[in-house]
């Protein structure tokens, strides 16, 4: 069955339908109606490329793919169905095996912690996260080119919240550099961030950040290691699951190197659920689903996309899938109907298939298939029986998943969370130091307003001191009441004195016939002159 060089898928009409490992970095397409057996499909494809050494990413929904881990069991109810089954095929080589496994989940639950940084995942990713409209879209952008010319690390959310409350108190002077910034759409931004952080988006985004080598390693036997996202509560925030595995591809397109064609891949990558990738994406970020999808091929990944319908899938991306199974569909809805004729429609034509009735008319386990061949031309379809999984088809137990775990490769390596320095802690830093460089210079002006009101005091207070003195001068310069009654009396004296020393001199001169009262009068001024001195 060439097992070197291909995946046994199953037989058909025309034989057996292997998928050529050198064609198959050409992604691939399994769709189908629930119930179908898309799960046990995607379970024999995963174990056919673990078997050939190629690692392989695949998202667990329902949790059932869990069971790759372990080989099945001939005691299990299912075993005698795939017995059949792979007797009805040929199938001799069909035994139970196990697989390499390593589980993640981005809560940190159920597998190894996933985590990336913000800047990692950038504004385009992050924006189609949040649901942010252009204009806030535009906003975001800005926030990272910020952090970017200012040397902000941006880890996880609390990170982003700083930088977007740093941009908020800057939007004036960020709206003259780079556009409109406005507080209200900055508080817009961070309401969607506190919505998935409650979601759970906190324990995604930070540090140690996965390293995209531990996805792509074989085990001692040389097979490679199927690494299995728990997906099962994921979904419950189908946009953090859609954005991450978008995340995923884009870090694989970033990191690994050009091959070009190789033997076998490097990776293979299952998209469960995809129609969550395309659900109300805006035509930039479906740009960027097919510019991932059509150059990856380079880096030697392929993409896989299992989903319900085959129209789930836009026309661009579709028309990359070179490798593809349709289960069976039901034609129930006008949608169902369209299904069916576009799955029909992108089928290389089979004379012996009709290929609108089959795909109504499939048993569970059996699909339209039609592969890549060796020269790269597709196969015409075929009606096929899809081989039976030699792991087990169901969950793990709790104690079988804490033990796989426990025993991982990767044990401790991601279970830790760090929290380094980042713009977080650097704008709070500027902000305190802000702080303190503002305290200070309220301090020193404080300091220097007391200065001068003191000086302001102390001139006041001289002031009113040479006034005092002044005054003091002047009151010690005025003549006491004994002076001023000496100096009334003097004055009286003098006058009165001055009076009879002029009479005396008038008669003295003139004559007088009133001798006796000149004599008294000039005894009564040498007696008043004389109590004057002497009461001096």
């Amino acid at each position: 069955m060439g097992q070197a060089t291909s995946i046994f898928i199953g037989r058909g009409g025309g034989g057996p339908q292997c998928l050529e490992l050198r064609r198959a970095n050409r992604h691939g397409l399994i769709a189908g109606a629930t119930g179908t057996g898309k799960t046990v499909t995607l379970q024999g494809i995963v174990e056919g490329f673990s078997a050939a050494g190629v690692p392989v990413f695949v998202a667990d929904v329902k949790g059932d793919l869990a069971g790759l881990a372990m080989a099945g069991s001939p005691t299990s109810s299912g075993h005698a169905a795939w017995a059949a089954r792979a007797a009805e095929i040929g199938y001799s080589d069909w035994r139970y095996a196990d697989n390499p496994v390593v589980f993640w989940d981005l809560f940190g639950r159920q597998g190894h912690p996933i985590r990336t940084t913000v800047s990692e995942m950038g504004p385009l990713l992050l924006a189609r996260l949040m649901g942010l409209n252009p204009v806030q879209e535009g906003v975001l952008a800005i926030a990272f080119r910020v952090a970017d010319e200012e040397g902000l690390l941006l880890l996880d959310l609390g990170d982003l919240q700083a930088m977007l409350a740093y941009c908020a108190e800057k939007a004036a002077e960020l709206s003259a550099r780079y556009g409109n910034v406005t507080r209200a759409s900055v508080g817009a931004i961070q309401r969607q961030l506190l919505q998935l952080e409650s979601q759970g988006g906190d324990a995604f985004f930070g540090e140690p950040a996965l390293d995209i080598d531990d996805l792509l390693t074989v085990d001692e036997g040389g097979r490679g290691t199927i690494n299995i996202l728990a997906a099962d509560t994921l979904m419950a925030s189908p946009k953090l699951y859609a954005t991450f595995l978008l995340w995923l591809l884009s870090e694989l397109f970033e990191t690994l190197p050009e091959v070009g064609d190789v033997d076998k891949p490097k990776l293979v990558f299952f998209f469960d659920e995809a129609h969550l990738l395309f659900d109300d994406a805006p035509k930039a970020l479906l740009d960027k689903i097919e510019q991932v999808v059509r150059l990856i091929r380079s880096k030697g990944v392929g993409v896989y996309f299992i989903t319900q319908n085959p129209v789930d899938v836009p026309e661009d991306i579709a028309g990359q899938l070179g490798n593809r199974v349709q289960h069976g569909l039901r034609a129930f809805t006008p949608r169902d109907r369209t299904a069916i004729r576009a799955a029909a429609d992108t089928f290389r034509a089979n004379p012996g298939v009709d290929v609108a009735t089959a795909i109504i008319e499939l048993r569970v386990g059996e699909a339209l298939v039609s592969l890549l061949q060796p020269d790269g031309a597709p196969s015409p379809v075929d009606r096929t029986l899809i081989k039976p999984p030699a792991s087990r088809v169901g969950p793990l137990t709790d104690k079988e998943r804490a033990v796989m775990i426990a025993t991982s490769p990767l044990a401790g390596k991601y279970d830790t969370a760090v929290d380094r320095e980042s713009a977080e802690e650097l704008l709070a830093d500027r902000a305190g130091a802000t702080s303190a460089a503002a305290a200070r210079a309220q301090e020193e002006a404080a300091t220097a307003k007391a200065r001068i009101d003191a000086a302001k005091e102390a001139g006041a207070q001289a002031k009113v001191a040479a006034r005092a003195r002044t005054a003091a001068e002047r009151e010690a310069a005025k003549p006491s009441i004994l002076d001023k009654a000496v100096q009334s009396a003097a004055r009286s004296a003098s006058s009165s004195i001055g009076r009879q020393v002029a009479n005396e001199l008038g008669r003295q001169i003139f004559g007088s016939r009133r001798k006796s009262s000149s004599s008294i009068g000039g005894e009564l001024v040498r007696g008043i002159l004389g109590g004057l001195f002497r009461a001096r």
